[in-house]
């Protein structure tokens, strides 16, 4: 990884064919919907993103200038939709691609990266003992998405495009994944990995000297913090672990279709039905109304939380994330209980209803999640309705935010949150049926343990 100065926008993209994209969102939702997605999908273009001349590419979150593994990935998928149609946008998709994979061979546990050794960022007590923080790490947080949503990217652009050139180390990065995610089914029992933080709310440091909560073996790979950048209650996020099983699913397919390594793509699908066999058996438990429901964190000694948070993947996201699809009887037990006061997490007032996250005060909602709910919906007046709140509530900013109060959407968190720009462009594509890219649901294959 090398760090140089940024290409202009225009080489990151042909701009008549997203002004092509613009002008069909005019036609199907207005002009008003059309200027909000034109102004977030340049953005993204212009300010987020940095080329490099060693065929990677960085990208920024927005107001914090490190580049999360798992932000930098949603913050291109609406662009996914063009990729097939712009060269250069697929170009630039493949150089983040490439990006994503380094930073995984430089540190798999760590979540956010700078561009460059620059030691910027958090300066934290993680382990194994004695290794450190790597200069280029921003914030050593393992988290199961961080590995899953490259993954996903890398194999999202080669079905969008059938372009394989940012698949040359993609063999080195499945096996490390795969081996990690093995590795951490059995945290308790020897994982090297430890992380601690002083002078913080308990939610940014693990307990019990950097390795978390106590668990058991439930066939579910650990993980340390969930996709908020927060702790885990309990150590197995059970929308991570469902977000990892799709990855493996993927990555088992490029390694048969791409590398032709028969024994990377068996690895993975024995250990896509140990993780899905987990969830089967420890993910779902009863609800209050007596329905079985997706817990969202568990921890095989008897401890379950029922909640849901705004960041993906999440409960909510499952069909989006191809997991099930958004009629599955499950889900929407799920999806009834996590939109109501059941969710410690969900929030209603005089502006806004939906799904909050203890990241960000109480009483506060995230466009995200408001994104994700009208995208998972069946109904498409649903998804109108939440396309028109969340430019309802931008503070007259021109621009969506981390999160804002139920009650005043002025009181916001995060002047440019670059994710939930792209999210809100994905749900305006959904609203105009511009959404021509789109991962296929896979439930009954993992509800019954076949492989996919």
């Amino acid at each position: 990884m090398t760090g140089a100065q940024a290409s202009g926008p225009p080489a990151l993209y042909t701009r008549e064919i997203l002004a092509g994209l613009v002008a069909a969102v005019a036609d199907r939702l207005g002009d008003r919907v059309a200027d909000a997605v034109g102004r977030c999908m340049s953005d993204t273009l212009a300010r987020t993103i940095t080329r490099h001349p060693d065929g990677t590419a960085f990208v920024i979150t927005g107001d914090i200038p490190a580049m999360w593994l798992r932000d930098s990935t949603a913050q291109l998928a609406p662009f996914l939709h063009l990729a097939g149609q712009d060269e250069r946008l697929a170009d630039t998709i493949a150089a983040v691609s490439r990006r994503q994979q380094a930073s995984i061979l430089h540190d798999p546990y760590a979540n956010a990266f700078n561009d460059g050794p620059t030691g910027a960022g958090h300066r934290d007590r993680t382990g194994p003992p004695g290794t450190g923080q790597s200069a280029w790490v921003w914030e050593r947080k393992y988290e199961i998405d961080s590995l899953a949503y490259p993954v996903q990217l890398a194999y999202d652009l080669w079905c969008a495009t059938g372009r394989t050139d940012h698949l040359d180390q993609f063999g080195r990065v499945a096996r490390t994944v795969v081996d990690l995610w093995r590795a951490e089914q059995r945290h308790h029992e020897g994982s090297p990995y430890t992380f601690e933080r002083t002078d913080c709310p308990p939610s940014d440091t693990l307990v019990r000297a950097g390795r978390g909560p106590e668990v058991a073996f439930t066939g579910m790979t650990w993980a340390g913090f969930r996709p908020s950048d927060d702790a885990c209650r309990y150590g197995y996020n059970v929308p991570g672990n469902a977000l990892a099983a799709v990855a493996l699913g993927y990555l088992g397919r490029i390694a048969t279709a791409v590398l032709h390594d028969d024994a990377l793509a068996d690895d993975a699908a024995a250990l896509r039905s140990e993780l899905e066999r987990g969830i089967r058996e420890h993910g779902i438990v009863p609800g209050p109304d007596g329905r079985p429901v997706y817990a969202y964190e568990v921890d095989g000694r008897g401890g379950v939380l029922l909640a849901d948070d705004a960041n993906s993947p999440s409960l909510l996201s499952l069909p989006m994330l191809g997991w099930c699809a958004a009629d599955d009887p499950l889900y929407a037990a799920t999806r009834d209980l996590i939109l109501s006061d059941t969710n410690p997490y969900y929030y209603s007032g005089t502006a806004a209803s939906g799904i909050g996250s203890p990241h960000t005060p109480a009483g506060h909602v995230w466009p995200i999640a408001l994104a994700i709910q009208g995208l998972t919906t069946t109904d498409p007046d649903e998804c109108h309705r939440l396309l028109d709140l969340i430019l309802a509530t931008d503070a007259g900013t021109g621009a969506v935010h981390e999160s804002f109060h139920v009650d005043d959407p002025a009181s916001y968190t995060r002047e440019w949150f670059s994710w939930a720009n792209s999210m809100f462009c994905e749900l305006a594509l959904q609203a105009a049926g511009l959404r021509t890219y789109r991962r296929p649901a896979l439930a009954t294959a993992a509800r019954s343990g076949e492989a996919r």
